[in-house]
């Protein structure tokens, strides 16, 4: 019980320590919101990029286009091997003639392509796997090359997998980024205590003469730290947060132009705990290297 009201009690006075440099306090507060905002950020773009891309790709497909020649026996073929394929989910037959009145449609091609004098367009098939795994898409792909009569197969998802991989740099970036935010953070706390020590250290060798131990002498220092990364990681949520909803309010005449819905989603509650961890955990590792680092050279005199 005593070892709880002495935590609280060193939490109360270095809050009050806090509260009477409010500018100091303040300025340390911004630094480090200012720089865990950046990773934070790029996490939260990311995480919406990839949302937006999952919205926009349907189920991968794939697609089968048979040679200029094939018969209506080769057609047949194909298809029956469709039918019969265990990685095969459905499949659409799409011939010559189809596909040339959706093009003329699509495209306002009409009296172009009417000159041509023939149709340039193979029958195809159009086909949706039983499972989206990139492995067994790319392997239906690969055996539907050798099929007799199939000229060309096209992966539809191909962009989506060269998004994922995009992202996954992407990622990598952030996390680099976070790391080297990080030790930065580390080394601004470091000095910021450091200043506190030499500020304090009269007092501090006063606690030494009566017997106080290094541990006790400590506390304060590493609350000190702890307390202002976790506001600076307040900071650095608000700072995302707010950045967000400025964004969100340009994005939406932006999608509405493109007949489409998208907001960008905010930190959720289980991100926004471990920022603050992270923030606070971080102050504390600059904190204690301090604190180590200096308090053995304090000695009464």
């Amino acid at each position: 019980m005593n070892w709880l009201l002495g935590h609280f009690d060193t939490l109360r006075e270095s809050l009050l320590r806090l509260a009477q440099q409010p500018l100091a306090t303040l300025l340390n507060v911004l630094v480090i919101g200012i720089s865990m905002s950046l990773p934070a950020g790029f996490y939260v773009g990311l995480n919406n990029v990839q949302t937006f891309s999952r919205q926009l790709s349907s189920d991968p497909q794939i697609s089968l286009f048979m040679t200029m020649d094939a018969s209506a026996e080769d057609v047949a073929g194909i298809e029956q091997r469709l039918r019969n394929h265990a990685d095969v989910g459905r499949f659409e037959f799409v011939s010559r003639e189809r596909a040339l009145e959706r093009l003329k449609r699509s495209a306002g091609l009409a009296d172009v392509l009417s000159d041509l004098g023939r149709n340039p367009l193979p029958d195809a098939f159009v086909v949706t796997a039983r499972n989206n795994d990139p492995a067994i898409l790319e392997s239906l792909r690969a055996e539907a090359v050798k099929w007799a009569n199939v000229e060309h197969v096209q992966l539809d998802a191909e962009w989506a997998r060269r998004l994922d991989a995009a992202l996954g740099v992407g990622r990598l970036l952030v996390s680099l980024l976070g790391a080297l935010l990080a030790t930065a953070l580390v080394a601004i706390t470091f000095n910021t205590i450091r200043l506190q020590i030499l500020t304090r250290r009269d007092e501090i060798e006063v606690s030494k003469l009566i017997g106080a131990t290094n541990p006790f002498i400590r506390r304060p220092f590493l609350y000190l730290g702890t307390l202002q990364g976790l506001a600076g990681g307040g900071a650095a949520w608000l700072i995302v947060t707010l950045a967000g909803m400025a964004l969100n309010l340009q994005l939406t005449e932006l999608v509405t132009l493109y007949g489409t819905s998208f907001a960008l989603e905010p930190l959720s509650a289980r991100d926004s705990v471990i920022l603050l961890g992270l923030s606070a955990a971080v102050a504390w590792l600059g904190s204690w290297l301090s604190v180590s680092r200096h308090l053995w050279q304090i000695e009464p005199r």
